[in-house]
């Protein structure tokens, strides 16, 4: 059993509701989506056994709040994960999961070893693909029964449309969780100011808890 790992490496969680948290990075190679706004371009990767990238985490001696594992799409290597998740639990790890929240039942193979879950929604506005709400829903479903927020990236082609298409899934499936809203980086920052503003103020409005958090990493220049 092996997966492609394109990078592993430790730095702070630059976006989301764990900003500024000390992690390792495991930064899985490929994707099963092609989003417009894609910023992790990947073009090479090792090849790792569970028990080899074990003993690459375990170089990483400082004290970190999680491992992050990201992508591309971890849950592309469901089996692997579960694994590396069996390996890094006995060895007092906490984890984090960063995914795009299509694969639900990879999700439903590890879910019990996973800690924290950061989820996007793919508006179909923002992506330029197809309508993705009812993998969406099913993932969040299972995702819920651990700690789990969302994440939108907001582009000026971005519709109220899609917001309130999300906010209804939250409301029906995980009311509690929090969604935040992320600004495209690749567009003008002062054009979006708006519509953040207009869309934080309709999930409020829905009773959904909003916060708009840019990615910080890109700002200060890290990983």
């Amino acid at each position: 059993m092996k997966a492609k790992i394109a990078e592993i490496f430790e730095s702070v969680q630059g976006e989301g509701l764990y900003l500024g948290e000390k992690q390792i990075f495991v930064r899985f190679f490929n994707c099963n989506l092609s989003c417009a706004y894609c910023d992790t371009k990947l073009d090479r990767f090792t090849e790792y056994e569970p028990k080899e990238l074990f003993e690459e985490i375990k170089l990483y001696r400082d004290k970190y709040h999680s491992i992050s594992f990201t992508g591309g799409e971890p849950l592309l290597y469901a089996d692997f994960l579960k694994e590396i998740l069996r390996l890094t639990s006995g060895h007092g790890h906490r984890h984090y999961l960063e995914t795009n929240g299509t694969l639900f039942f990879e999700l439903e193979k590890l879910i019990d070893r996973i800690d924290i879950i950061a989820m996007d929604l793919k508006f179909p506005s923002s992506t330029g693909m197809g309508d993705l709400w009812q993998l969406h829903r099913k993932f969040l479903k299972i995702a819920s029964r651990k700690e789990v927020f969302l994440k939108a990236i907001i582009c000026q082609a971005t519709s109220e449309e899609d917001l309130r298409e999300a906010l209804a899934i939250i409301k029906e499936v995980s009311p509690s969780s929090v969604l935040v809203l992320q600004p495209n980086s690749y567009e003008n920052q002062s054009v979006l100011h708006e519509k953040l503003l207009n869309f934080k103020e309709i999930a409020s409005q829905q009773g959904v808890t909003t916060c708009v958090i840019p990615q910080i990493h890109k700002i200060m220049g890290l990983r």
